[in-house]
This record gives structure tokens, C-alpha cells and sequence, in this order.
């Protein structure tokens, strides 16, 4: 090695995020990652080509994907104990709605060293941008393609007191939209697309009314859609307490019960457990 030579960098994997729309968002560091790596797992070779193209940097390419096969996350695995592999999707980063966590999990579990590079996320981007509270969110990934377990899907994030954020395609998200203000209930939203790039939008408004804009024209690029938590549900009433405090105690001491209205309500634990000492005829 010469002295103008980079230093070889350690083996194993490096999980490096990717720009989502401008080139420019690459960190530093992720540049230098990818000019020195052995190689480099690729969704699509010619669109991480294009960024490689970018910073001026030719590395040997692997494809790694949803299709991808045992053998070939194997042959990866194996390559980690002498080579630097970086992982990255076509935009921001991976794993977060990629396959990659089974090639994390598996260079786990053979004792190779795994880095991670943050950088660029589209849900994330999109939390920012879209004005809703961000003290607590989920993501959800995409909803699923068929009526039926997208509406399951949605009842199942409904009672979640967080902020959802979840990626849409342009020709399905009138559709998404309009499940999830039947759904949801008129919520607070927002829609983000081609976030960093020179068309990038984002539109607020109710869910209802995201709906109707986006039900005829589909819009075109990447799209994140977020949604405003639940709203405060009204307090428990005495009856209502009372009705899961009984219940409750057909299963658990008083204590337990008590602690576990008072989860439920919100309601003071102190006042439950006299009220179910009451109930039990003990108070």
C-alpha cells in the first residue's frame, strides 16, 4: 500500500443510508464507506450505480433484495470475515421497509462486526415536515394491497396514541387515504412526497379532505403519508370504572386489579383499590 493509498477498511458490515432525492444529501462519511468497501449489496445496480457515478467511486456490486435467496445472504456472511461489505437500498435507509435485517441478524450471529452509517429516511423527513406531534410515532411501512387486510390493518393502529406514518404509492393513495378517514375517524394529516428533490410538496389538511384531492389525480414520486394521533378520550366514568373493576376481580387479587384499571382509565390507583375493597364488600 502506498501512502497515497486509502487505509483498507475493517471487515464487515456497513449499513450506509442513502440520499432520498438530492445526491448532495450524502454524508461525508457514507462517500468514504463506499469508495473503500470491498464491495457493495445493492437493491438495484443501476440506480446505486448512478450515485457511485456521483461521487466518483466504481466498486463491485452485489444484488441484494426481497428476491434474494439463503445462499446468496449466506455468501455474503461469509465474505464478512475478511471483506468490508456496505449495505444500501436505493434511497435512504436500509432496512427501514428493505430486507436487510436478516443479513443484520445472520452477521450477528457469526460474530462479524456491524456499523451503521444514519443518514437520509423518508418517515422520518417526513415527521419533520409535516407538523404533527413527533414526541411519539409509528411507522408502519405500507398497507397491504387488498381491501380487506388493508382495513385490518388500519383497525389495528387505531387505538395507538402516536402519530402513524406510513408509505403509499401514487395510484393507491386516494384508496388509502379514504380507508383511513373511514377508518380513523377526520384526523389531522399530512402527504409527503418527493421529499429533497425539486418537486418536493407537502400537502396538510383532515383525511377527509386529503382524500378528495387525491382521489382522481394520483400523484407522481415517493410518497409518506402521516396521520395526527387519536384525540383525548373522554374519562371514565364511576359506572364504567366500576363495570372493569368488577371484572377485573373475578381474575385478580384487588391490588393487581386496582393497578390494572387504573392503566386502563387513567384514573387514581388509590381511589380504584379502595373502591374494589368496597366492591368486594372489604372496604
Amino acid at each position: 500500500m502506498s501512502l497515497s493509498d486509502p487505509e483498507p477498511l475493517k471487515p464487515g458490515l456497513y449499513i450506509v443510508a442513502t440520499p432520498i432525492g438530492n445526491l448532495s444529501d450524502l454524508s461525508p462519511r457514507a462517500a468514504d464507506i463506499l469508495s473503500r468497501a470491498d464491495a457493495i449489496a445493492v437493491e438495484d445496480s443501476r440506480v446505486t450505480g448512478g450515485l457511485l457515478r456521483h461521487i466518483g467511486v466504481k466498486r463491485p456490486m452485489i444484488p441484494y433484495h426481497d428476491h434474494s435467496t439463503e445462499r446468496v445472504r449466506d455468501d455474503l456472511v461469509a465474505r464478512l470475515g475478511t471483506q468490508a461489505i456496505a449495505l444500501v437500498s436505493d434511497a435512504g435507509t436500509p432496512l427501514i421497509s428493505d430486507p436487510g435485517f436478516k443479513l443484520v441478524r445472520a452477521a450477528r450471529a457469526a460474530g462479524h462486526a456491524v456499523t451503521t452509517l444514519p443518514g437520509p429516511c423518508a418517515a422520518v423527513a417526513a415527521l419533520t415536515l409535516a407538523g404533527l406531534p413527533t414526541d411519539r410515532f409509528l411507522f408502519a411501512g405500507f398497507l397491504p394491497a387488498k381491501a380487506k387486510a388493508r382495513d385490518e390493518s388500519i383497525d389495528e393502529m387505531a387505538a395507538i396514541r402516536a402519530t402513524l406514518i406510513l408509505y403509499e404509492s401514487g395510484p393507491r393513495l386516494g384508496a388509502s387515504l379514504t380507508a383511513l378517514a373511514a377508518r380513523l375517524g377526520d384526523r389531522e394529516a399530512a402527504v409527503a412526497r418527493e421529499i429533497s428533490k425539486m418537486f418536493e410538496e407537502c400537502v396538510t389538511g383532515t383525511l377527509s379532505e386529503l382524500a378528495t384531492r387525491y382521489a382522481e389525480a394520483a400523484p407522481k414520486g415517493e410518497i409518506v403519508i402521516v396521520v395526527a394521533p387519536p384525540g383525548e378520550a373522554a374519562p371514565a366514568s364511576e359506572a364504567d370504572a366500576d363495570a372493569l373493576l368488577i371484572e377485573a376481580l373475578e381474575r385478580l387479587p384487588v391490588g393487581k386489579a386496582a393497578s390494572e384499571v387504573a392503566q386502563a382509565t387513567g384514573l387514581n390507583r388509590r381511589d380504584l383499590y379502595a373502591r374494589a375493597l368496597a366492591l368486594k364488600g372489604e372496604g
